[in-house]
């Protein structure tokens, strides 16, 4: 099953930037080789459910062995059955509205 995710995750680290622990993230999820979009407060991911998930796991992982006690991660998820759709289709969509 394929999904569309925005992946947020705040690492406690003691400090007021997580700079470090974000650019872990998301090469974690840039070597998963699906399309993947960095944000101002997250990251957008479309694939299957099960690499995503998978990164979102690995990612925890090594944020926590960089030093992360604790981790808050917000993930909103969609997926469909009726058509295939990517980040980029949502965007063009509502642009098309806007037009």
């Amino acid at each position: 099953m394929n999904v569309i995710a925005d992946l947020c995750v705040v690492p406690f680290t003691g400090r007021v930037s997580v700079r470090k622990e974000v650019a872990i993230a998301h090469r974690i999820l840039v070597e998963t080789g699906l399309p993947v979009q960095l944000h101002g407060y997250g990251t957008n991911i479309e694939g299957d459910f099960d690499v995503v998930m998978g990164a979102l796991k690995r990612i925890h992982e090594e944020l926590h062995a960089a030093g992360a006690v604790r981790i808050s991660t917000s993930i909103r998820l969609g997926s469909r059955t009726d058509k295939v759709q990517s980040v980029q289709d949502k965007i063009d969509a509502v642009e098309e509205q806007l037009d």
